[in-house]
């Protein structure tokens, strides 16, 4: 019996001698949006709505996957066309990522915001949709439609976690 009560004495001098948990603050991170244009599309039947890519369109599709190989995308986003969807399919490829669909009437609506939110984003829309979306997401009319023969615009959206908001346009032709 002695024995048992030194053991059970020695068991509970033990004890946790481990550190508290020190919750440290959780740091928020950048929201950044590239939105591009889908590639070159045929144009060769006026009467087809969801036309696909031409060879051109094909060739900017992988170069604009060659842009993007240092960015890692978290999330892609197309419009449910053929030549968004085959523009956004390459560069998707290219990081073993999958393509989401976006409806262009609803952008940068609450769900968006807060599936992307700390994300890197790629959103592949048209000469029109991009431009409006920036404007959503920044919050003021700064950019307009896009040229219809503009194949090589890029824009860049940052948000701060403090809701601060930048951003740029490229053109890669």
């Amino acid at each position: 019996m002695n024995s048992f009560f030194i053991l059970l004495l020695s068991l509970l001098s033990l004890g946790d001698n481990s550190e508290p948990e020190i919750e440290l603050p959780v740091q928020e991170s950048l929201t950044q949006y590239y939105f591009i244009r889908h590639a070159e599309k045929d144009e060769s039947n006026k009467d087809d709505r969801n036309p696909n890519l031409t060879p051109e369109g094909v060739a900017r599709a992988a170069k604009w996957a060659e842009v993007f190989k240092e960015v890692e995308f978290d999330l892609i986003f197309s419009s449910n066309y053929n030549r968004t969807m085959q523009t956004a399919k390459t560069i998707a490829d290219s990081q073993k990522k999958e393509v989401d669909i976006y409806d262009p009437r609803q952008l940068n609506d609450p769900v968006f915001k807060e599936k992307t939110k700390g994300k890197t984003v790629l959103v592949v829309g048209h000469s029109n949709t991009n431009p409006a979306f920036v404007n959503l997401v920044l919050e003021e009319k700064k950019f307009q439609d896009v040229d219809e023969k503009e194949y090589g615009s890029l824009f860049i959206v940052t948000v701060a976690p403090n809701g601060e908001k930048t951003s740029q346009v490229l053109y890669i032709n």
